[in-house]
């Protein structure tokens, strides 16, 4: 396989259907939802809904990182934004604990859009439906990458 191409080949098991109560945290409730159902290994396939505020980031230049860039600092929006769409991994640190990489689309009243990666910090305003699928056959590790000074995904093959 390609030095470009990491991957490994498995099989969706399990799905799980969450729905996140007002006040909730968006990504702390999707972390739950993984222990609970000892999920290590998967996939956000949908979340939707309504949020009372949202933090995010997204990629710039970042001199200090080796390849030069890096999530930078977090983003807020202090007011009710439509959740659209999320999606994302489910994948395990060296230590085995769970480690969600997930990234959302949203657009706030005049329909202007955002999206980015997701941080604690996202309170769901009304609703936020999340459906979250396990993955078989694979080990969905995130680890540090020295080359690259950024956590990546390893998927390995079990």
């Amino acid at each position: 396989m390609s030095e470009q191409i990491s991957a490994a080949e498995g099989r969706l098991g399990r799905v799980v259907v969450i729905r996140l109560a007002p006040g909730a945290d968006l990504l702390g409730g999707m972390h739950a939802a993984c222990e609970r159902y000892g999920i290590h290994n998967g996939v956000v396939i949908s979340a939707i809904g309504s949020l009372a505020c949202v933090r995010f980031c997204d990629v710039e230049a970042l001199p200090e990182k080796k390849c030069g860039y890096g999530y930078g600092r977090v983003l807020a929006l202090d007011d009710t934004i439509e959740l659209t769409g999320a999606g994302g991994v489910i994948c395990s640190d060296v230590d085995g604990n769970i480690n969600l990489h997930v990234h959302i689309s949203m657009s706030d009243k005049t329909g202007k859009a955002y999206g980015g990666h997701l941080v604690e910090g996202t309170r769901v305003l009304m609703t936020a439906d999340i459906v979250l699928g396990e993955i078989e056959g694979v080990s969905m590790l995130r680890e540090y990458d020295g080359d690259m000074d950024v956590y990546l995904l390893h998927p390995q093959q079990l």
